[in-house]
């Protein structure tokens, strides 16, 4: 361990492990060899000290009364969370041993690892795990929970995730954010854009389906019908033509397909695209003439309307915007999907995908974890859950618990926690906290790469991902060298990508010295794209040929049924997705969870505020306090956060505030993305 861990008093650099595009830059305190506190660091060039109250609060998360210290097996019956002390001896043997006895009678695609970015390090997140399950031979697993659908649709357009640094939209004049709670998500783009309006006089407009934090703090609030913003965006080309507000000469030079958009776009006329949406004539205007008229102008794109039947489509829409106008080539101006491939490292060293034989393994989209669970032929047999809680994120919750509660599943979690997930397991593992390991970090917004070093010793007995994978691995007998990297061999390794440009210069030992470093990135233009023509692809031949819509296309959502409401459940301020919802210093800051309507529908329904009420679906089924007023428009109802469950036992009749029970298991329609925000539902008082 480095020497500090040792140090009983200190302020130590650190990163903020949320999957979270800001990726903070921190500042722990120790006094007598325990974090007291944690701050912001003031040098960070992007984050600059400023960090919410989820990492701020964070103390109360890894010295939590109820963090698990040792592992643990079952002993009660699934669900019901009852565990007894095992050693970690006999916790890997029985792992192994099952795992070599499933191998031997059903194949190793029997078994399937179950993971997401609850740690936003790429080596907890993909790296000795993702050798050690390629080795195995088990099943694949498609990680498309978050952002998929807009990635891979982002990548037809802009040919990668790609977009103008963050740090330059405080030259921005018009600044939209569109489907994104950024107050709550992004909050350093929030920052930077009221820097923008204070020294450019840069205006803020934000569309979205409810008024919610960056709602109330813009200068215009578009409320819009969900799953209809790529209908607002084509009315805002087809005025955007009609007017001759584009840029004719960035089109020839830097696109191709601007002929057939301008012709596409005829048919999104104003009364058109209003009937849709739900957004006034003289509104889309407005909206279409400030963008036409405003240099430079910048987008941020959200993940939100992503998790729609048509998310892809919203991206793709989105992302032919500043191309229009020629926003691309103003400084300040353009748009932000995604920054990812600045930051990509080599994961061929990282994960080592050779390692997996059998190049025709299964591939298992982990939106479908509960069908997957119950219904796939042949069956998983096994479950390894780690840095992620399904039986509260995952669609469908309800489906996924009777997955879970199978008796023959042998399931294994990874956790800080006893989740909901793990009340199911048959063996529990403690997992440690990010300031335990040693990590890189890569944003998906700014252009630093971070290191993590360890501050504080594991806590209990707990072991970091890296460490579990390495003594599976030795259990299981597997003697590839890989298996024996040190962390810093593994990030020297995954930083020598040469496939990489952006990276030159940033190395494993100048990240120790550095704590972070920039991304050598130049603007994207002059430059050629990494689409097939090299330019911004308004036009996709390659889309035409995987069967999508050539042309950015308003496609409706799937009918979900006659329940009267579109329901959208969306993030909070205080947690990030299920973490920090069983945390009670959270849970305080947070109140309650509360389902938003619009008033002239909680009239209808004899609701008034504070209400108790029914919401459900064929899939489940939720009791809520109401929160009535104008903050969504009518026949949409929205709730905010994962919450943990009521009674603390993991079963689908106890957790009265399990939101995603009512989500459909849908794929979106690209990249394999979830539509958690495609479902409907009824309300009643109670």
């Amino acid at each position: 361990m480095p020497s500090y861990i040792n140090e009983r008093n200190g302020v130590f650099h650190a990163v903020c492990p949320l999957d979270c595009p800001d990726q903070c830059g921190l500042l722990l305190h120790k006094e007598d060899g325990k974090v007291i506190k944690v701050e912001g660091d003031s040098h960070h060039p992007v984050t600059k000290g400023y960090i919410c109250n989820k990492v701020r609060n964070m103390t109360e998360r890894i010295y939590d009364e109820n963090r698990l210290k040792y592992p643990m097996k079952r002993i009660g019956a699934k669900g019901e969370g009852k565990f007894t002390e095992i050693s970690w001896e006999e916790a890997l043997s029985t792992i192994t041993s099952k795992w070599q006895e499933l191998i031997e009678t059903n194949g190793p695609e029997s078994i399937l690892p179950y993971s997401f970015y609850g740690n936003m390090g790429r080596l907890s997140a993909e790296g000795m795990d993702r050798r050690f399950f390629n080795s195995l031979g088990a099943s694949q697993l498609d990680r498309t929970i978050c952002s998929t659908a807009g990635t891979v649709v982002y990548k037809y357009t802009m040919g990668g995730s790609i977009g103008i640094d963050p740090e330059e939209s405080i030259h921005s004049k018009l600044i939209i954010f569109w489907g994104i709670n950024a107050a709550s998500t992004n909050m350093h783009q929030v920052a930077l854009a009221q820097q923008a309006r204070k020294q450019n006089g840069a205006k803020i407009i934000v569309i979205d389906v409810h008024k919610n934090q960056t709602g109330r703090l813009a200068d215009w609030f578009i409320p819009i019908l969900p799953g209809t913003d790529s209908a607002l965006a084509l009315g805002m080309m087809h005025i955007l033509f009609a007017e001759k507000m584009i840029d004719e000469n960035f089109l020839q030079k830097y696109t191709v397909g601007h002929v057939e958009l301008r012709q596409h776009v005829v048919g999104y006329d104003p009364k058109t695209v209003s009937e849709i949406t739900g957004v006034p004539v003289e509104d889309i205007y407005k909206l279409a003439m400030m963008y036409g008229a405003t240099s430079p102008s910048f987008i941020r794109i959200g993940n939100g309307p992503q998790h729609h039947d048509n998310g892809g489509m919203f991206v793709r829409t989105i992302a032919c915007l500043p191309a229009l106008t020629g926003q691309w080539l103003v400084k300040g101006g353009g748009a932000i999907k995604g920054n990812s491939a600045y930051l990509a490292p080599n994961t061929e060293s990282l994960q080592r995908p050779d390692l997996l034989k059998n190049k025709h393994t299964r591939v298992i989209n982990m939106n479908l974890l509960g069908e997957t669970l119950l219904l796939t032929d042949p069956p998983v047999k096994s479950l390894y859950v780690y840095g992620t809680n399904p039986a509260v994120v995952a669609p469908e919750s309800n489906k996924v618990r009777k997955g879970l509660g199978q008796e023959d599943l042998f399931l294994v979690v990874h956790d800080l926690f006893l989740t909901e997930t793990a009340k199911y397991a048959d063996i529990v593992l403690p997992a440690t906290s990010s300031f335990e390991n040693t990590d890189f970090y890569t944003s998906y917004w700014h252009q630093y790469i971070q290191l993590q070093q360890p501050i504080i010793a594991p806590y209990g007995e707990a072991k970091s991902n890296v460490d579990v994978f390495r003594l599976l691995a030795k259990g299981m007998g597997f003697t590839d060298p890989c298996f024996g990297e040190s962390e810093a061999e593994m990030i020297a390794g995954a930083l020598a990508n040469p496939r990489n440009p952006y990276l030159q210069g940033i190395t494993y030992e100048a990240l120790v010295q550095q704590e972070y470093m920039k991304a050598a990135v130049k603007p994207l233009f002059p430059g050629i794209l990494k689409t097939p023509s090299g330019k911004i692809e308004l036009y996709s031949e390659r889309m035409k040929l995987d069967g999508y819509p050539p042309i950015p296309t308003y496609v409706p959502l799937f009918n979900d049924g006659d329940h009267p409401y579109q329901f959208i459940p969306g993030p909070n301020h205080n947690f990030l997705n299920s973490t920090f919802s069983n945390n009670q210093k959270h849970i305080t800051l947070e109140k309650e969870l509360r389902l938003t309507m619009n008033s002239k529908d909680a009239l209808v329904m004899g609701i008034e505020n504070g209400d108790t009420i029914r919401v459900w679906n064929n899939r489940g089924e939720c009791e809520l306090k109401a929160s009535v007023g104008d903050n969504v428009l009518p026949g949409v109802v929205v709730t905010q956060g994962l919450w943990a469950d009521t009674t603390g036992i993991a079963d689908s009749k106890s957790a009265k505030q399990l939101v995603n029970s009512l989500t459909p298991d849908r794929i979106a329609d690209m990249g394999g993305g979830a539509t958690f925000f495609s479902g409907r539902v009824s309300v009643e008082k109670i």
